[in-house]
């Protein structure tokens, strides 16, 4: 069984004031779930304040991107190793990520070696765009990102990443992709590519997350599904009561 996962990923949202009043409205009960897994992803200038609040509690820490290398004259890129005094997590090629600031599958392939290399436990996203799912391509683009992403990884890499399945027209929108539609398109996407890829044990080892407009009130549709392990949560996990009704559904 995989343990459920559920990340809130809050982009550019709360200062580090901000952040510890939101932790310290959410932790007390974020610390009495034992069945999912829970990490918090403020943006970098918070991190340090959030992972010192969630410090021997049941709650992780992520940042929202990382850079490649070691060290160098990169301006304003965290090293894996600077994530790492800090966080066990790291979300990787989220959308916003590769249409705003021009990453890549190439550069997403790189950061989730990097985080694996540095003990850190990659959330990778993928997902199709509106015009690419119209078109009839989700498939196919979905597909080439996971294998190119994951390329060179050894089967016990992969199943270390945790894989977040966000199709882009569902995120910050209102529209959520369907339960029954997220569970089809992350097995035939997501599932069966990885078991090509690595072998059965190490496909049904990763945890693979729904992202796009998940609530409280539509969680329980996803995380009822067979493959869908938890979610990536977006505007949600900027309020304290949203985020919480998500991660207790998670644990039924």
């Amino acid at each position: 069984m995989r343990k459920p996962f559920v990340a809130g990923n809050w982009k550019m949202n709360k200062t580090a004031a901000e952040a510890a009043t939101l932790v310290g409205a959410m932790l007390p009960e974020l610390d009495k779930i034992d069945a999912v897994e829970i990490v918090l992803c403020p943006p970098a200038t918070a991190v340090p304040a959030v992972s010192g609040l969630v410090k021997g509690s049941k709650v992780g820490v992520g940042t929202q991107n990382l850079h490649w290398e070691e060290s160098g004259a990169f301006t304003g890129e965290l090293s894996p190793a600077m994530v790492a005094e800090f966080c066990g997590y790291v979300i990787i090629g989220h959308s916003e990520r590769r249409a705003y600031f021009a990453e890549t599958d190439e550069t997403v392939n790189k950061k989730v070696k990097a985080a694996l290399a540095h003990g850190l436990t990659p959330i990778m996203c993928v997902g199709e765009t509106l015009e690419e799912n119209e078109a009839g391509r989700t498939n196919e683009v979905v597909v080439g990102q996971v294998k190119a992403d994951m390329a060179g990884l050894s089967a016990e890499e992969a199943a270390k990443v945790v894989v977040a399945y966000e199709p882009i027209w569902a995120i910050g929108t209102g529209k959520a992709a369907s339960g029954d539609l997220a569970n089809k398109v992350i097995f035939e996407t997501i599932r069966v590519p990885l078991k090509e890829m690595f072998g059965s044990a190490a496909a049904e080892a990763v945890r693979v997350l729904y992202g796009g407009s998940v609530k409280g009130s539509n969680a329980a549709e996803f995380f009822g599904q067979a493959e869908i392990d938890g979610a990536l949560v977006g505007g949600a996990s900027l309020k304290a009561e949203d985020f919480l009704a998500i991660v207790k559904a998670a644990a039924l």
